[in-house]
């Protein structure tokens, strides 16, 4: 199911500068969530498992299953909305799983994925946004006006603009040592600034509605791509330094203003 993926030089280059003990694997099969028994054959490559859990007191009562699922103390590695390529300090050493799905993809584009997870995991950001809101995912529940699988969409959005805030500038710094790498982000921002201007647009015709919105405004953040209102709110110093108490605060007044 998992073996070792060979790097490019540039992303090796990333790992020892940024997380030289990650160990980058290649899965077997695409995935959303491991299962179980899947996310235990890891044992087989890893030192050690140490499965994450987190007080379910957390939750609302109609969360999700799979979040349910992942705050207990079952080994849960991915979740839905993760993408192609994700990481785990559940394991020791941490790894970086790249999924099948990338296959097809501009290998450049391939290796910034993998490097912006290093980089995530250098940063030791919370491996999940219900590790980032913690008690108060309740609040940003009651604040957002929509299903819990919706609710879901948007905290996971919330947490990567908040991530994306902090790894944007370590990628503006690529210019110089890693070209490659930092012309696969900014080509991958080009693409997605088209998208994000037309948002209020998009939303308000209801083309696209605000969970998915959302999702594409704070992907936007790691790219530093000028933001519409009401997102532009989160490319901000202060949502970086409050994190989850100012989310919960702009889908308050978000969701006031959308009411009105």
């Amino acid at each position: 199911m998992f073996e070792a993926r060979p790097l490019s030089n540039r992303v090796e280059a990333v790992r020892q500068s940024h997380a030289p003990d990650v160990q980058v694997l290649d899965c077997e099969r695409d995935f959303e969530t491991l299962n179980p028994a899947l996310a235990e054959d890891l044992g087989l490559v890893v030192d050690a498992l140490e499965p994450a859990s987190y007080p379910a007191a957390w939750l609302p009562d109609d969360a999700p299953t799979l979040l349910a699922r992942y705050v207990s103390s079952d080994l849960t590695i991915g979740m839905p909305g993760d993408g192609s390529v994700v990481w785990t300090r559940q394991t020791e050493p941490p790894i970086v799983l790249v999924k099948p799905r990338v296959e097809g993809s501009p290998e450049s584009f391939v290796d910034f994925l993998i490097a912006e997870a290093l980089v995530q995991v250098d940063l030791e950001v919370p491996e999940h946004f219900i590790e980032f809101f913690a008690e108060s995912y309740r609040d940003l529940d009651q604040a957002v006006a929509l299903d819990p699988n919706d609710t879901y969409q948007v905290a996971a959005a919330l947490y990567d603009g908040w991530v994306g805030l902090q790894t944007r500038d370590v990628f503006a710094d690529w210019h110089d040592e890693h070209p490659e790498l930092a012309d696969a982000w900014q080509d991958a921002g080009s693409r997605l600034e088209g998208r994000v201007s037309e948002l209020p647009r998009a939303v308000a015709r209801g083309d696209t509605d605000f969970a998915d919105a959302t999702e594409l405004a704070c992907a936007a953040i790691k790219h530093a791509i000028e933001l519409p209102a009401p997102f532009a709110a989160l490319d901000t110093e202060a949502y970086l330094d409050h994190g989850p108490e100012y989310a919960i605060q702009w889908a308050e007044k978000t969701f006031d203003s959308l009411e009105e």
